[in-house]
């Protein structure tokens, strides 16, 4: 079968590979939809979790052998340590990921646990299904933020996890919700899914923020436009450089929460949402051109919201 490869530090390319062979409690799915994410465009860079030669892709959707429609959690925990007992299983200290720590979705094939499966909705079309998981990381944000209506919200970065945010909020009542990005394309896609304001950089003070980049700038952007004893929310993963004024957080009470990934209820609640939302910011392209996108994206020549692979 062919294979969306990553064969060497920042190179991917698409070769022929063996066919997957399920284990006990495992299903091989067929891809239909595999998104790129950004964290697999800055992490195969230099030496990190991903180890060459590896099929990545964590966000995919596809078919069972026996034509179930599925959105597949590329999240598994071990069930049985302090944090799974607790329900936290995101931050399980064995977990471990489908296309990051064993072979994803960038194929036409994928083997995955039976219990990573999760039905769609016929009437959720390939596209909008494959943001389930970016949309699942939004949703297990707003749950660290209390899910109260009538915050007032900003977020930063606009990329499909911030853009996910924003639909999140505005969804929930959100009383403000404003966004930034420095791409003014990306920034018209969040006006057009109900951003209040749009720019380069937040204006004024928020009950929370989101961090959708994760660099030291935008981090220290957060606590900055977070109100005294507001909260900001820390999604992205681009840099290990906190950028914190520490006594300025002491002196105003202001929290910083990290958020990693989601519960397997709110990847659930991720699909019966996508289904209410504008997840219409995706660009699809065949498999067979995978290296050539991808590698497109790792250099900045192109910007696609949100690409997409079709086998």
């Amino acid at each position: 079968m062919k294979a969306l490869v990553f064969t060497d530090y920042g190179v991917v390319q698409v070769k022929d590979v063996p066919e997957v062979t399920p284990d006990g409690g495992e299903v091989v799915v067929d891809v239909v939809r595999a998104g790129i994410c950004g964290s697999e465009l800055h992490g195969i860079a230099s030496p990190g979790f991903r180890v060459p030669p590896m099929v990545m892709g964590h966000e995919f959707v596809g078919r069972t052998p026996d034509g179930r429609r599925v959105a597949v959690n590329p999240l598994h925990s071990c069930g049985e340590c302090d944090m799974c007992a607790a329900g936290q299983t995101q931050v399980c200290r064995r977990r471990w990921l489908l296309g990051v720590h064993r072979a994803g979705g960038f194929a036409e094939r994928v083997a995955v646990p039976l219990t990573s499966l999760h039905e769609l909705p016929d009437d959720l079309d390939w596209d909008r299904a494959a943001l389930v998981e970016p949309l699942a990381n939004a949703v297990h944000a707003w749950h660290l933020a209390g899910t109260p209506a009538g915050l007032r919200v900003g977020v930063i970065g606009c990329g499909p996890i911030g853009l996910a945010c924003v639909e999140v909020a505005r969804n929930a009542k959100a009383a403000v919700v404003d966004a930034t990005d420095l791409s003014a394309d990306r920034r018209e896609v969040a006006s057009g899914l109900g951003a209040d304001h749009v720019g380069e950089v937040l204006e004024g003070e928020y009950d929370v923020v989101f961090d959708a980049v994760g660099s030291a700038a935008t981090r220290a952007s957060s606590i900055e436009h977070v109100l005294p004893g507001g909260t900001a929310i820390w999604l992205g993963l681009a840099t290990a450089e906190p950028g914190v004024d520490a006594a300025h957080l002491v002196r105003f009470e202001k929290q910083i929460h990290g958020s990693f990934a989601y519960r397997d209820d709110e990847f659930a609640a991720a699909i019966a949402l996508a289904r209410d939302l504008d997840l219409s910011w995706t660009t699809t392209y065949p498999l067979d051109e995978g290296a050539e996108i991808f590698t497109a994206l790792m250099d900045g020549q192109s910007t696609p919201v949100k690409a997409l692979l079709a086998p």
